[in-house]
């Protein structure tokens, strides 16, 4: 039986969406009734076949974001990792027509107008990104995410997913894979590289998989010799324990580029010293607390320390290509 929820309306009334919400931090989900708007002018409605499990998701149902100024809105729809079949479409709408393999991610909206949503940085959009849940849309309606039954996207941002990848497995590529491909392919990795990918976890185990794919040579850095097997049916060419200190001081100097995936705090000196002179380590994961680096590891070889926020609307289009390809 559903629990009587308050009604939630956007400013085009819609029809009733059936969705799972966290009422209050920590609380578990819970079936919730909103209104969704019927689709605009250059809207897609999206019945919701699929949606992958963040951990984004988790932190922010949990009320633990508010470190990186996140402002929590309950009830929270979560769910940015979603793919589905367009069921209908706004009358103005080109990209899209019902029935197609679609799917959508962690941004629904954005002005579309400054320098970088022109550059298809729509991630880093100046004046505002919308995100798909927990967020405010230009029309002053809350979003929600993909735990429910359809979602109405703005067909910007809106992506086609591949026949020859299947919905389920294309979910959740597009948050932690979006979010590890985007660096990768930023930084130029290919053929001739070494890259080092610190964690197996949900971005760790796509970052070996992508880099991999674009002919470097992967190496997973992590704490458990039973991630071994796991790695290798990855695409890793090895492990490295960061547990074993011997092991780690003799890769120094080996690595051209270093992509952290882990949200805990850790000393980074050891990661930094992997790196070859003009090598980069590319932070993804985000730590509830500030790190500490000395910079001198950073300018006796040149070195960089940098991070990156998922990705552009046309880089994600071509991250699922890239699967479709490369069957990732």
């Amino acid at each position: 039986r559903l629990q009587t929820t308050p009604a939630f309306r956007s400013a085009t009334m819609g029809r009733p969406t059936l969705a799972y919400a966290a009422y209050e931090a920590g609380g578990a989900l819970a079936p919730f009734v909103y209104e969704r708007r019927d689709p605009g002018p250059h809207d897609v409605e999206i019945r919701v076949l699929y949606a992958g499990v963040c951990h984004s998701d988790l932190h922010i149902c949990r009320g633990e974001w508010e470190f990186a100024g996140t402002t929590h809105r309950f009830p929270i729809v979560p769910g940015h990792e979603i793919a589905g079949r367009v069921r209908r479409v706004g009358g103005q709408v080109t990209r899209y027509a019902s029935g197609d393999r679609v799917g959508v991610g962690v941004m629904v909206n954005g002005c579309g107008r400054c320098a970088r949503c022109e550059e298809g940085l729509e991630n880093y959009c100046l004046k505002r990104t919308v995100m798909t849940y927990n967020d405010v849309d230009v029309d002053g309606s809350p979003t929600f995410g993909g735990y429910a039954t359809h979602v109405v996207v703005n067909e910007r941002f809106v992506v086609r997913i591949p026949e020859a990848l299947p919905l389920d497995a294309a979910a959740p590529l597009l948050c932690a894979g979006i979010t590890v491909y985007s660096p990768l392919r930023h930084w130029g990795v290919r053929q001739g590289h070494r890259v080092a990918v610190v964690g197996l976890g949900g971005l760790g185990h796509m970052g070996v998989q992508f880099a991999a794919a674009m002919g470097a040579e992967v190496i997973l850095i992590t704490r458990s010799k039973a991630k071994a097997d796991d790695a290798a049916r990855l695409g890793a060419a090895g492990i490295l324990l960061s547990t074993e200190a011997e092991a780690m001081a003799a890769a120094k100097q080996t690595f051209d580029f270093v992509l952290d995936t882990v949200s805990a705090t850790k000393d980074m000196v050891p990661y930094i010293e992997l790196l070859k002179v003009d090598g980069v380590i590319i932070l993804v994961g985000l730590p509830d607390a500030p790190i500490s680096i000395p910079v001198n590891k950073l300018v006796s070889k040149r070195r960089s320390m940098a991070g990156s926020m998922i990705g552009g609307m046309k880089e994600t289009q071509e991250m699922l290509d890239f699967c479709g390809e490369k069957s990732i």
